[in-house]
């Protein structure tokens, strides 16, 4: 009985707590991971196509943009009690709530990824015969990866937090448990449930920083030219 009087005593840190509530812990983090990925996955569809059209037409590029911004400002609450009368008591609300806040990051991201481009790189294709599509699709899009995922790492984050929520609709994941904690002040609760917030925060970006890299493995190149670079430099200077 030792072991659990950290229950007793209400402790900040209590491993009985986590031993005891692990499937409570599991699914919360489950529901938490399920709504973080369907909001950033449903955000890049829909702010993919948005940025191509503000690229296109620029005289949509400013109601885009603006439009995008003016909902990142609505307060999380106000937005989720918005959406209730539309999608009803579901994990729905959540997800489109998060979704349109991850529309102002993702669509600016894409957009100056695409305009940082080198335009004779983009002749240079259209000379060796490369179309709209396979021009969109083979040149620009890799060249402004690092960009995007820039902005998909930042929604990403951002997006677990918010998430937390969606408590107030029984459907925040670790916010449950973070919101029932401190209303009857179950300090393990409230804590255990930060950490793992915390934690998933910072394993879904180290995740997306891989990915990038991944992808992206010219940008490692060309740092290690320009290191060579100014070491060369450096030794001439000397010299």
């Amino acid at each position: 009985m030792a072991h659990q009087n950290c229950l007793i005593t209400n402790d900040w840190i209590c491993g009985a707590y986590v031993r005891t509530r692990s499937q409570e812990l599991t699914d919360a983090t489950l529901q938490h991971i399920g709504i973080t990925l369907a909001s950033v996955a449903i955000g890049l569809l829909v702010a993919f196509p948005l940025a191509l059209v503000a690229r296109r037409w620029k005289v949509v590029a400013g109601p885009v943009l603006g439009a995008t911004t003016v909902l990142y400002t609505v307060p999380s609450l106000a937005m989720f009690s918005l959406l209730v009368p539309v999608f009803g008591l579901s994990a729905a609300v959540v997800v489109t709530g998060l979704v349109l806040y991850s529309l102002t990051v993702l669509v600016r991201n894409i957009l100056a990824g695409l305009a940082a481009v080198p335009e004779e790189t983009r002749e240079a294709a259209r000379g060796m015969g490369y179309g709209p599509v396979r021009l969109l699709f083979g040149v620009e899009l890799p060249l402004a990866l690092p960009a995007v995922m820039a902005g998909l790492r930042i929604t990403t984050v951002s997006t677990v937090s918010l998430t937390t929520v969606g408590a107030i609709i029984g459907y925040g994941g670790l916010g449950n448990l973070l919101y029932d904690g401190m209303r009857s002040y179950f300090k393990a609760q409230v804590l255990t449930a930060s950490v793992l917030c915390v934690a998933l925060a910072i394993l879904a970006d180290l995740a997306l920083l891989l990915v990038q890299r991944l992808l992206t493995p010219w940008t490692r190149t060309r740092r290690r030219a320009g290191k060579r670079g100014r070491v060369v430099v450096e030794k001439a200077v000397a010299a």
